[in-house]
């Protein structure tokens, strides 16, 4: 299986493109060594045709003189013009001849003349020697030329060769090395743009996988993640659906003996009581109510993050909003000692698109956390504030900041369900908190 997979795998497809580029290389090389091998071991047509013509031409001289041979001669030049032809006669002396190389002696003694004929022989240039008459005593005619100049096909074929069929071949080898990786490209951008792709639950699609080799691979993992994505996603559905109706149950259970209890702490109300006696149902009483915003907080945190809590936004002054929000809060600040500060001038934008409702919860959640956590300062401000880019209302405190440990503790889903208004209302908010007190800004971006 492991075998099957390597002859599958990407590399092992471009180790073939190059050693078949190799092996074709090698033919053009080896064809071309035995088309040049052919050329100048083996006599071709025309030399042959050559040399039987030089050698017939020689014997029908009868009686070989200058005249004779250079009428000869003559002849053979207006047929090939750049070939070199001479007469060494019986004495050794050069008689006659035409194209002459510088080398060619005057006088020719035999041992020059047996290595002359070695050194010529089936080589280049084409030499053919003949005797006149076919009688060595008249002494013996040349017939010199380069092969090249017999070989016109050869030349061309060469040419073609150097010029044409490497190139092509390195051409040839190069398209296909580029048709292989555009092909690999081209998997992987589809690989890419099926990673953009998001369905309705806004997860990826698994895609299909054409072939097993390394990118294949990818795509079987892909489509393995996938796959995960969606069993982690509808274990999360299942914990935040089982979560919610934890958190709407226990409420439910909840709010039936708070009721129950605030109805009991009443008709203790109108009972003659101790200082004593009516201080503890007073307590409980406060209790009660902070239970009770307590079990509202869990049950609009649990709408919100299922976005099923109603939201109605629309153009609201603000300004006018937030000293309606201060003087509803007003007697719960004075009753606790607390200084109120406000200082609500109107803004450049002073109609924000919001829901009333949730601003007025927001507000509610800020409030509470400064009765209960900033008793210390005594301190509450309500203010406005302009920037070059935004608007703002701001609260703060003097209390000794989120760090300091309160007497009254809790468990911060009151900010939580600010957080998660604040953005669904397309708003922004930041927290400053030290140990000389807090600032809360509610941020609206004026728009360009």
């Amino acid at each position: 299986m492991k075998s099957v997979k390597r002859l599958r795998s990407l590399t092992a497809k471009y180790m073939a493109i190059i050693l078949t580029a190799l092996f074709l290389i090698y033919l053009l090389i080896i064809g071309t060594s035995l088309l040049v091998f052919n050329v100048y071991d083996h006599k071709d047509p025309e030399t042959l045709q050559i040399e039987k013509a030089w050698h017939q031409d020689a014997r029908s001289l009868k009686n070989p003189g200058s005249e004779d041979i250079n009428r000869m001669f003559e002849k053979w030049q207006n047929r090939y013009p750049k070939a070199r032809l001479f007469w060494v006669d019986s004495n050794g002396r050069l008689a006659a001849g035409r194209n002459l190389a510088a080398d060619i002696p005057k006088h020719w003694n035999a041992a020059y003349t047996a290595n002359f004929i070695k050194a010529r022989y089936d080589n280049d240039p084409f030499t053919v020697i003949a005797f006149p008459n076919n009688d060595a005593s008249y002494g013996f005619v040349v017939f010199e030329i380069e092969r090249k100049l017999l070989q016109p096909a050869f030349t061309e074929a060469n040419a073609d060769f150097m010029y044409f069929i490497v190139p092509g071949g390195i051409v040839l080898f190069v398209t296909v090395s580029y048709l292989f990786f555009l092909g690999i490209r081209k998997r992987l951008l589809y690989l890419q743009q099926a990673m953009e792709i998001r369905d309705v639950d806004g997860l990826p699609v698994a895609i299909t996988v054409r072939k097993q080799d390394e990118i294949g691979q990818l795509e079987m993992a892909f489509n393995q993640m996938v796959d995960e994505l969606r069993e982690s996603r509808k274990r999360e559905e299942a914990e935040e659906q089982l979560r919610k109706e934890l958190i709407a149950n226990l409420s439910h259970d909840l709010r039936t003996p708070l009721t129950k209890i605030r109805a009991h702490a009443y008709t203790l109300e109108k009972e003659a009581l101790t200082p004593v006696a009516r201080q503890a149902v007073n307590m409980i009483e406060q209790s009660v109510s902070k239970m009770d915003r307590l079990i509202e907080n869990l049950i609009s945190y649990t709408l919100l993050n299922a976005k099923k809590l109603k939201y109605e936004p629309t153009p609201t002054d603000v300004v006018r909003l937030a000293r309606s929000f201060i003087a509803a809060w007003y007697p719960a600040f004075e009753k606790e000692g607390f200084f109120i500060d406000v200082q609500l001038d109107d803004l450049e934008q002073k109609h924000w698109n919001v829901d009333p409702l949730w601003m007025e919860r927001i507000f509610d959640n800020l409030f509470q956390n400064v009765i209960r956590h900033a008793k210390d300062g005594k301190y509450i401000g309500l203010k406005t504030k302009k920037t070059d880019s935004y608007d703002a209302l701001v609260v703060l405190d003097r209390g000794k900041g989120f760090r300091h440990k309160s007497s009254e503790k809790g468990a911060g889903i009151g900010l939580a369900i600010v957080d998660l208004m604040v953005k669904k209302m397309e708003l922004d908010w930041k927290i400053e908190s030290s140990e000389t007190g807090t600032i809360i800004t509610i941020i609206h971006y004026r728009s360009c």
